[in-house]
């Protein structure tokens, strides 16, 4: 009994012992170790500090960043990336910083992005983080691996162009009731001054309702309405520091976000189900994105004979919660900061109708027609430049990389400021703070020389799959605009631009708009 005891007390210990070494390890030894690894490649950043990092730093950052309005013509990048912005600002381009215990390392130079994001096997997205962030958006944007590639091929059928051509109709839908809701505001005066921003949020909300989920478009609407309640909670959530094990906390916010994520989850599982039990049957199939995706997912199990190479519908479901994060999100960004824009530059916005109504006249936009819009495509495109929607990508290294001339060890993260490079005066010239859309007149590749610096929807096979449903619906709504209106920024906008999640105007878009 007494030997036993002794054992026991020996495992315990030992236990003690090997536990508190690798917490000592994670918390202090490790990260200094990376820290000398990094300052010998030369790179910069600050001192590591006790657990925390850098990141007890981040909400004063933003906090004063967002405490007051910028003019037109000022840099945004204080205002919307203001902690990478002071990172770079103290400790130039080849710098770091402290994610907790963990270094962030700022790759700008674009052979070394190309290499990243072409590489996606040896670079992958980051593990750990926020877990409450999977309630609010997974799928493929967090797939890595073998289970990326299985994912991505059975999805990609979905966003093919011809595919695509067919949600036109939905897209029209959309667009038109935002349309008669400004004329009737317009009627009585000939103009009027609104907050664009929320109806064009309604209007790319409702498009993707219709979309992914076509007669079920109701119930559509309610899981936008869920995911919309789930973001802003998140958002507060996210302006804390986040601790491990914080999520299991049965905290007012926590007990809220899992409900509302039950809730989604559950309307769109009810949607899935029928659609298959009208597969099993031999029904109509239907020619929106869930169904294409249902469509491509059982015939890659029928090929295979493996239930296994197909997704589950659990991870159906983060995929239709991916379609509305980045259909909605991003696409309302790209229309808002394109009409602020337009409403700043006179001469590119009468350009604009012109083109649309030598193409279109008052007709309804075609596919075809929307495919030659050479001047919106530009415009666009300067929009996406000036005001990304995603103003950073990271990528975790998880085992020993050489990437450029530099050994970089595992445990490392990296970071790709995409909104610092579509800023960078070495990359696109002294004027790269203006507004210049025939940058783009000959396309991105002799607009970049060809080099990794724009980066919107991302770049390598990791590309955004959504980005032709993304412009094909910006170059709809845009053109249905031209066609009604005219527009100029009220006395009223105050210019704000701020990052949710994504870069947004933090006082919405006042404008007045007068009918033509």
């Amino acid at each position: 009994m007494v030997m036993e005891l002794q054992i026991l007390t020996s495992l315990c210990v030992a236990a003690v012992i090997i536990t508190g070494w690798r917490i000592l390890n994670w918390v202090w030894i490790r990260p200094k170790k990376l820290e000398r690894i990094l300052r010998e490649l030369g790179f910069k950043g600050n001192s590591y500090r006790l657990f925390y990092g850098d990141t007890k730093d981040f909400p004063a950052i933003e906090k004063e960043a967002i405490s007051k309005p910028i003019k037109l013509s000022d840099d945004i990048l204080p205002r919307g990336a203001p902690v990478h912005f002071s990172v770079f600002e103290r400790h130039g381009k080849k710098s770091f910083l402290w994610l907790g215990p963990i270094p962030a390392v700022y790759i700008s130079h674009p052979d070394l992005i190309k290499d990243v994001c072409n590489k996606f096997y040896d670079f992958q997205k980051p593990k750990g983080g926020n877990p409450l962030t999977k309630l609010l958006v997974g799928g493929l944007i967090e797939a890595e691996g073998d289970r990326w590639a299985k994912h991505r091929k059975i999805i990609n059928p979905a966003f093919h162009i011809e595919k695509l051509k067919n949600l036109l109709p939905a897209f029209y839908l959309s667009c038109i009731e935002i349309m008669h809701i400004w004329e009737k505001m317009v009627s009585a005066e000939g103009q009027c001054e609104l907050d664009v921003w929320p109806y064009l949020q309604t209007l790319t909300g409702d498009a993707i309702s219709r979309t992914v989920f076509g007669s079920d478009y109701e119930k559509g609407r309610k899981i936008f309405q869920l995911r919309k309640e789930l973001a802003q909670v998140y958002i507060q959530a996210a302006q804390s520091v986040y601790l491990p094990g914080m999520r299991y906390l049965p905290t007012k916010r926590n007990k809220r976000m899992k409900k509302i994520a039950g809730e989604l989850k559950s309307i769109v599982r009810s949607i899935i189900d029928k659609r298959l039990k009208e597969m099993e049957m031999g029904e109509y199939v239907h020619n929106d994105l869930l169904s294409i995706l249902l469509q491509s997912n059982s015939e890659e199990i029928k090929v295979n004979r493996n239930k296994n190479s197909g997704m589950s519908v659990d991870e159906v479901i983060e995929e239709c919660k991916l379609f509305y994060f980045a259909g909605q999100e991003t696409t309302s960004d790209l229309l808002v900061w394109t009409m602020i824009l337009l409403s700043q530059h006179s001469g590119w916005q009468e350009r604009a109708r012109e083109e649309v109504f030598q193409v279109f006249g008052n007709s309804k936009p075609h596919a075809d027609g929307l495919n030659h819009l050479k001047v919106v495509n530009m415009i666009l495109l300067e929009t996406l430049r000036l005001y990304t929607p995603g103003v950073v990508l990271n990528r975790a290294i998880l085992e020993d990389v050489k990437l450029g001339d530099m050994s970089l060890p595992s445990g490392i993260v990296l970071i790709i400021p995409i909104i610092q490079l579509h800023h960078d005066k070495e990359i696109w010239g002294d004027d790269v703070k203006e507004f210049k859309p025939e940058r783009f007149a000959e396309g991105v590749l002799k607009a970049t020389k060809g080099k990794a610096a724009y980066l919107p929807f991302s770049t390598g096979p990791r590309i955004c799959i959504g980005q032709n449903f993304a412009m094909l619906e910006a170059k709809m709504a845009i053109s249905m605009i031209l066609q009604r209106f005219s527009f100029e920024l009220s006395p009223s906008y105050t210019h704000a631009p701020q990052t949710i999640i994504t870069l947004q105007p933090q006082y919405g878009a006042n404008l007045i708009l007068k009918a033509l």
